[in-house]
């Protein structure tokens, strides 16, 4: 207490903050760290890192955070603190801070239950959005009793500690608060310049390395990062070695290349083409593990393990991202993802080659279909931009919902909308190629009553909704004279996790994906290592089709890729079955041991140098061909050269076909 009083008394509402931010901030780390229990743990030593270090950043972070109160005990008149007036400013401004710090602390804990990660560039995009997220959390959660609660604490806190902050008897001069405050200005500027965020991500673990961080300071780095140009940030080659690396990928047996730069290529299917309708719905948050057709145990999937014996199932794909626009970006672009933004929200991203224009050069009518509103994540402009005709909620008559809630319409109600689509199109002799994105398996995990045994406002509930609803679509659809010439692609947006032991845990980005096309799609199963962008030209060689291409994907059936793309909105990972090469910036390059079937800490192994030169030069020419307009569509009045460098052999003579295509079914 003697300590305390020897504070200067106008600085003491500014000590009392200090005190209740490190309480509070020390307090959510705890909390945290003992809602993840076992898989945060990393020994002894790590466990006081964690806190060590997080204390460090609650230290800096409060520095920032105090910046209003400093302010105004500097420029608060000399004797204003003894009269009421300066007395409740000070009051109040210490109160609404107090009320945001407890209000964050609780917003944490939220965020944490979502993503396992203090808050992130998701955070920092939810913002943009705040109708569908405020929304989402008071469908999710007792919204009202939470803020009578803070409100309650906040209030006692304050109470309780009120002589903690009293500052009648002011002596300090302007002079020295003026010292104080380019002290505080030093300390700020210092603390920005030489730690970032990423500085705590050095553990063996990615779940204490998120506990050791500070949610406001890792909000903010975020913020910060949200672009990030790939060669400031990452490790580069040079363009021509780059590109050689990438062409020699993508020379399948079926492509021949259209000139001697950049990834133009002629796709040559040897089988006849076939003018089939495909639909395309990329599930919500549909992890690979909620099937038993991929576990072989307990499935929250039966109707589509149902669908497997007569499907065409692919077993080890691998999902692009850990958000839905990361899945729109490989399923509609066919490109690795690049770092920062998606491409699906960033400026320039229209007029772009994407699966939809290949459609639209057949004859077919290409649509987007979501069951929320498309301007969330800009999905309706991308879409619009890129070839796609787009519907979303707003064209479903309210009488025809049977369930909504902040994200969208009951997965049956989007179907629904997708059928009468379909037969317009069908009525007018045209055959169509149709993208679902769905939205029930979602937070606040809610759909129509008595469409099965499962509780309302639970995961696992929702997985067996919207399994539920696709058994029910497929049913409605046989009644429809375009069925019998329809390709059924299910496959997810992303996994429903993402967090685990690993920054970029591999066994979190396995998602599943079934084809059906009775008659023309015989059953199987694919058991190579492919990425998200892979499924785009998959699905045009099941087609048949020839077309000029831009895509980073390949057929698995010409050439198996045996590598997959997997990124968060930094890191970016280059997956095969023995090593994860990891990108990161600051030029930071890892090689690591998948953990491809559980939650395990991914080691460091030896640099495998072609490896690491592959996964440089995807990213280096994905992020540089989207700056440059290599992503472009090509014009119809202006189409690619068409030559082959003299120098170099034929892609057909140089690539094996490595996988056997599926024989047409019938």
């Amino acid at each position: 207490m003697s300590s305390w009083s020897s504070i200067p008394a106008r600085l003491r509402p500014l000590a009392w903050l200090g005190a209740c931010f490190l309480f509070v901030s020390t307090l959510t780390r705890l909390a945290l760290r003992l809602k993840t229990g076992i898989a945060a743990f990393d020994g002894v030593p790590g466990e006081l890192r964690l806190f060590a270090i997080g204390f460090g950043y609650d230290v800096l972070t409060f520095v920032y955070f105090a910046w209003p109160l400093v302010l105004l005990l500097w420029l608060l008149p000399k004797g204003w603190l003894a009269k009421r007036r300066g007395r409740w400013t000070v009051e109040a401004l210490c109160f609404a801070m107090l009320g945001v710090l407890l209000f964050v602390a609780v917003a944490e804990w939220t965020f944490w239950d979502e993503f396992q990660a203090r808050f992130n560039f998701i955070a920092v995009d939810y913002l943009v959005y705040t109708t569908e997220v405020l929304g989402n959390i008071r469908q999710s959660y007792p919204v009202g009793k939470i803020l009578v609660a803070l409100i309650a604490a906040a209030v006692g806190l304050a109470w309780c500690t009120r002589g903690a902050r009293r500052a009648v008897v002011d002596t300090m001069p302007f002079a020295r608060r003026s010292a104080l405050v380019a002290a505080w200005l030093f300390a700020t500027l210092a603390g920005a310049w030489l730690v970032d965020g990423e500085m705590k991500d050095s553990g063996r673990n990615s779940y204490a390395d998120e506990l050791a961080g500070n949610g406001i300071h890792q909000f903010f780095a975020a913020y910060r990062n949200a672009s990030l140009d790939y060669d400031r940030f990452y490790r580069t080659v040079p363009a021509d070695e780059a590109l050689a690396q990438v062409r020699s990928a993508l020379a399948t047996p079926d492509a021949t290349f259209l000139s001697s730069h950049g990834i133009d290529r002629h796709i040559h299917n040897a089988r006849p083409e076939r003018r089939l309708n495909v639909v395309l719905v990329s599930v919500e948050s549909l992890s690979a593990d909620y099937s038993g057709t991929y576990t072989g145990g307990d499935s929250l999937t039966p109707h589509l393990d149902a669908l497997s014996k007569d499907s065409l199932v692919f077993s080890r794909l691998y999902a692009s991202g850990t958000r839905t626009v990361r899945g729109l970006e490989a399923l509609s672009l066919s490109v690795p993802p690049t770092p920062g933004e998606s491409i699906v929200k960033r400026p320039g991203n229209t007029g772009l080659f994407s699966l939809a224009e290949v459609f639209n050069e057949k004859g077919y009518d290409s649509e987007f279909l979501y069951g929320g509103y498309g301007a969330f994540d800009d999905m309706n402009a991308f879409f619009a931009g890129n070839g796609y005709g787009v519907h979303d909620r707003t064209e479903i008559p309210a009488k025809d919902i049977h369930h909504e809630n902040i994200w969208g319409v009951a997965d049956e109600d989007l179907y629904m909308l997708a059928l009468h689509r379909f037969d317009r199109v069908h009525a007018a002799g045209k055959p169509f190629f149709a993208h679902l994105m769905t939205t029930s398996n979602h937070r606040p995990y809610t759909f129509p009553a008595n469409r099965g045994p499962w509780p309302q406002k639970r995961r696992q509930s929702a997985v067996l909704y919207t399994d539920w609803a696709i058994a029910d679509f497929l049913a409605r659809a046989r009644t429809h004279a375009w069925f019998k010439d329809t390709v059924f692609v299910f496959t997810a947006d992303h996994c429903a996790m993402s967090a685990g032991k690993a920054a970029l845990p591999a066994f979190r980005y396995r998602i599943p994906m079934w084809v059906y096309a009775p008659g023309h799609v015989a059953p199987g199963r694919f058991d190579g290592l492919m990425g998200q962008v892979d499924i785009a030209p998959t699905v045009l060689g099941l087609l048949g089709m020839d077309y000029d291409s831009r895509f980073y994907g390949v057929d698995v059936f010409e050439r198996a890729p045996a590598r997959a793309f997997v990124g968060t909105y930094q890191l970016l990972g280059y997956l095969g079955d023995e090593r994860l090469v990891q990108l990161a910036p600051h030029r930071r390059v890892a090689t690591l041991l998948p953990a491809m079937r559980a939650d395990l800490a991914q080691p460091a192994i030896a640099d495998d140098p072609a490896a690491t030169l592959q996964a440089v030069s995807f990213y280096e020419t994905a992020a540089h061909a989207f700056r440059d307009g290599g992503m472009r569509k090509w014009m119809h009045n202006a189409p690619p050269p068409r030559e082959i460098p003299a120098e170099a052999p034929t892609p057909t003579a140089q690539v094996r076909r490595t996988q056997p295509r599926p024989r047409a079914a019938g």
